[in-house]
């Protein structure tokens, strides 16, 4: 089953704790905040992922099986 990584950068803080936990997954910007919106987990990297998640303070990050994002007919 594919998995997907949500981060809502607006509540992100740059503590970087999700790149320390699982470094091969979490990327941190030029500012240290986590550079994903959103990603396609490879198999094996869940439980890596789920770790990241957990160590994020804000509660940031959150795992899907499948991809989340802004709801559309939020904007209308």
């Amino acid at each position: 089953m594919t998995m997907w990584i949500t981060v809502d950068t607006s509540v992100c803080c740059g503590h970087g704790r999700c790149a320390a936990a699982a470094p091969d997954i979490y990327r941190l910007d030029d500012n240290g905040y986590c550079g994903i919106e959103s990603l396609e987990l490879l198999s094996g990297q869940e439980d890596a992922a789920r770790a990241g998640a957990a160590s994020c303070p804000e509660r940031a990050i959150r795992i899907a099986d499948r991809r989340l994002g802004p709801d559309p007919a939020a904007a209308s």
